[in-house]
């Protein structure tokens, strides 16, 4: 397999997993948010803003994905993934389940950088293997 179709299956499950858990907390499902002890079950909304993060990012790049927009997609996956890095921090910060914490949300948002990463190797090779073919300009007479 080559290295783009192996990104874009890892990009492509990024994107349906992040719709797949945006849905998830925006439907009443009955989701909770992995690690955390005291999930907020007083209706503040919080699984609705949880929910619409998740949305956003996956139809962001979904959007990148389905476009051929590659190196794009490639700095989105790594701005996405300090969004599982905060959802880390937050668990430890309010003593939730350490090994969820890293174990869930840690692996998460490496998972997505490395593929931010392989996306961006991917197309800055292209680049240069474009520039590489590219004759140079004839020098034009005085």
């Amino acid at each position: 397999m080559s290295l783009k179709k192996l990104n874009t299956v890892l990009a492509a499950a990024v994107v349906l997993f992040s719709l797949y858990l945006g849905l998830s907390f925006v439907l009443p499902l009955g989701t909770t948010f992995p690690g955390l002890a005291n999930w907020p079950s007083d209706g503040s909304g919080f699984s609705i803003v949880k929910g619409s993060r998740e949305i956003a990012m996956g139809l962001t790049m979904g959007i990148l994905l389905v476009t051929g927009h590659r190196r794009p997609l490639g700095w989105v996956l790594l701005m996405t993934a300090v969004a599982p890095f905060g959802d880390m921090v937050n668990v430890l910060a309010h003593h939730g389940s350490t090994a969820a914490a890293l174990g869930i949300h840690g692996l998460t948002s490496a998972l997505i950088a490395v593929t931010g990463l392989l996306i961006l190797r991917e197309t800055s090779k292209a680049r240069k293997a474009r520039e590489s073919a590219t004759p140079a300009p004839a020098a034009q007479p005085a």
